[in-house]
């Protein structure tokens, strides 16, 4: 039988005290709406959010809401606590919110201990006194705890030059669906001790477990930075690409954004690349004029910019929209926003073919030209039928090029629609899964979670 709400508040209070345990209906409203967004629309809300403050209090947390079978929502700051499929049943949220110590700074190692609630920004602040920098530039970047981080895998452009989140992980501390608490890897760089269970954990949605401390590496402060952005025809765009790709220039960044994103930022007509360049003042000027050479020769617009940080909270703006998002109700959302993956050599035709399908709808565009990662925007949902099958068409379109597309954010009721395989309107699912993925994923799950109360149904 299923404990009511308010005896759930005081099994917790009695043992952890009320300082721990928030009734969800006082919860922040913007909290409680990102909560009420992650979940199924047919589901109970949860009773209450458990906030522990340390390491040991989340392993007992866990402990006991395993024992009495409670279903588990975790999460950070809950910035991206609604990416993704939607949670069917949430009894308790647990926020690692307060797990928001820095561990261990060893500079002339470069690397970094944190607790998972240890906030992006924050960390970069602290890195930056010491000359040193987490080469990792995720959505939302001013609110994202450095566990949330880690479990959505969002590492952002700087990918282009330093690899993927799973890449920057050395060490994970996590605690298991029965409360266990379970280390892998180090603090060095060089570490093949064991499976490496940072990748597992890496984009696992908390599925698997709650992150509770991480380790990463560091990279130098570069002394200068400047940012080239050429806008103009697709195929001169195109011939740009391939030109940097063949070259010894050593771009950090090398995005391709659609011509709307370019249009919007007030740099130009026509697709755009936008490449950045870190590093010795001298090298990071002569490889932008050397950019500005081959723009020219292929008759593109170019500009430079000296304010990075500033071009890059615009583009975020224009691509996440986070006020808008937190002013609106789960039933408000009238955009979609994915995550793809494509074979790099496809991002130009990728994006052409993107405008052809949302030629009546406003959209941005963005693709890590390196990678093949990229993230589309798409404004103006109002059918929600018509926005499925273009989105259908959209995953097509990759998975032609052995990519994928998975849906991150959208209204609450087009996901619940599309959250199984074989979902309405041909878009199968929320994530896109090809083949046996998903049992496989499911198989996995299932030996770290038998009972199944993490993030329920969320795979």
């Amino acid at each position: 039988m299923r404990l009511s709400d308010n005896q759930l508040i005081s099994l917790f209070t009695e043992r952890f005290g009320t300082d721990r345990v928030c009734a969800f209906d006082q919860l922040d409203q913007t909290l409680r709406q990102r909560v009420v967004q992650s979940l199924a629309p047919d589901s109970l809300q949860p009773s209450s959010m458990l906030c522990p403050e340390t390491i040991a209090e989340l392993s007992e947390f866990v402990t006991l809401a395993h024992e009495y079978r409670l279903r588990m929502m975790p999460c950070g700051n809950a910035t991206k606590l609604d990416w993704g499929g939607l949670v069917s049943r949430a009894d308790v949220v647990i926020s690692t919110a307060k797990l928001n110590q820095v561990i261990e700074h060893c500079v002339g190692d470069l690397t970094v201990t944190v607790e998972a609630g240890t906030k992006y920004q924050d960390l970069q602040e602290i890195l930056a006194k010491q000359g040193q920098f987490l080469a990792i530039d995720p959505p939302y970047g001013a609110k994202a705890t450095m566990g949330g981080v880690l479990a959505t895998g969002s590492a952002g452009s700087w990918r282009h030059r330093y690899n993927s989140v799973r890449d920057m992980c050395l060490g994970i501390e996590f605690v298991r669906a029965d409360g266990e608490v379970v280390k892998a890897g180090g603090r060095v760089v060089k570490n093949v001790a064991g499976y490496d269970l940072m990748k597992l954990l890496t984009g696992s949605y908390g599925t698997l477990g709650l992150v509770s401390k991480v380790t990463f590496r560091l990279y130098p402060l570069p002394e200068f930075t400047q940012i080239i952005v050429i806008a103009g025809q697709a195929q001169a765009i195109a011939s740009a690409q391939q030109e940097i790709c063949t070259s010894v220039m050593t771009p950090m960044v090398c995005d391709l954004l659609s011509a709307s994103a370019i249009d919007a930022l007030g740099l130009g007509q026509g697709m755009g690349l936008v490449l950045q360049f870190s590093g010795l003042k001298l090298s990071v000027l002569e490889q932008c004029d050397r950019m500005a050479l081959i723009a020219k020769k292929l008759n593109l617009e170019v500009q430079i910019l000296d304010e990075a940080q500033e071009f890059w909270e615009l583009l975020e703006i224009l691509l996440w929209q986070d006020e808008l998002r937190d002013s609106l109700q789960p039933m408000e959302s009238k955009s979609v926003v994915c995550k793809f993956g494509i074979l790099p050599s496809a991002s130009v035709s990728f994006l052409k073919e993107c405008e052809q399908i949302f030629a009546q709808r406003p959209f941005y565009l963005q693709i890590h030209a390196g990678s093949g990662l990229g993230v589309l925007r798409v404004e103006d949902v109002q059918n929600l039928d018509a926005i499925a099958l273009q989105i259908a068409k959209i995953r097509s379109i990759a998975e032609a090029s052995q990519g994928f597309l998975s849906i991150l954010e959208a209204p609450q009721a087009l996901k619940f629609a599309n959250r199984t395989v074989g979902g309405a309107n041909n878009l199968e699912s929320v994530w896109g899964y090809r083949g046996n993925a998903r049992d496989l994923m499911v198989k996995i799950q299932q030996q770290f979670d038998p009972r199944g109360l993490l993030s329920c149904d969320r795979l």
